[in-house]
């Protein structure tokens, strides 16, 4: 069992790092967790992911109780516990603060469904509305926005991305990042896009998991 937590220890930090060099946690914003033994890990509150050790990430037990003696947790922990109390297919979550998918939630938009890559977000995104930081509401405002579907936007905040493995959501914070990227340039070219429909993007899904882009 300790073995297993050291290795996800270094998962979430490469991750964490990797989000860092993309420029999709600017200034130490964001925070990645994992499902652990017992409950999950979470990176601890500013430290830069750039000089991150596994000792410093917090853990937190079933019940969402932190180890005594550790550093103090992400702001968002409570948002990170939701999650996982009542998604069970969840274990692994990234929360961003990447650029144009932000923008896009400074407006109150979501992302429809017009590239096919949406699917990996199980359909067009969400727009969750807007709760302080850190709070029990921000946690039920993103649980609401991410029934069916594996991300969010948190409304004047950011992106939360989850997925069954810590490259999973990795990747699909990443795709969210590029298609707010295209959406917001559609937008300012004053061009509407072309909406997928649902039975397409069903269509897609199951091909996406035929060759292995959507972990189930």
């Amino acid at each position: 069992m300790k073995k297993k937590q050291a290795g996800l220890r270094s998962e979430i930090i490469a991750i964490s790092r990797a989000l860092d060099a993309a420029g999709l946690v600017p200034n130490k914003s964001g925070n990645v967790s994992c499902r652990s033994p017992g409950g999950f890990l979470v990176t601890p509150s500013g430290v830069p992911y750039r000089g991150l050790a596994p000792g410093q990430l917090v853990e937190f037990d079933e019940h969402g109780t932190p180890a005594a003696g550790g550093l103090r947790p992400s702001s968002e922990w409570r948002m990170h516990a939701a999650i996982y109390a009542c998604r069970p297919d969840v274990s692994a979550i990234v929360h961003t603060h990447s650029p144009h998918a932000t923008a896009l939630s400074c407006a109150g938009l979501g992302i429809p469904a017009f590239h096919y890559m949406i699917a990996l977000a199980g359909g067009a995104i969400r727009c969750a509305p807007y709760a302080t930081f850190g709070t029990a509401e921000l946690a039920a405002s993103a649980i609401a926005g991410l029934e069916g579907r594996r991300a969010v936007l948190l409304a004047n905040h950011g992106v939360v991305a989850v997925g069954p493995s810590l490259v999973a959501a990795q990747a699909v914070a990443v795709e969210v990042e590029n298609l707010a990227t295209q959406y917001l340039a559609l937008r300012a070219a004053g061009v509407e896009p072309v909406l997928l429909d649902d039975a397409e993007l069903e269509k897609v899904i199951e091909k996406f998991t035929d060759y292995g882009r959507i972990e189930q």
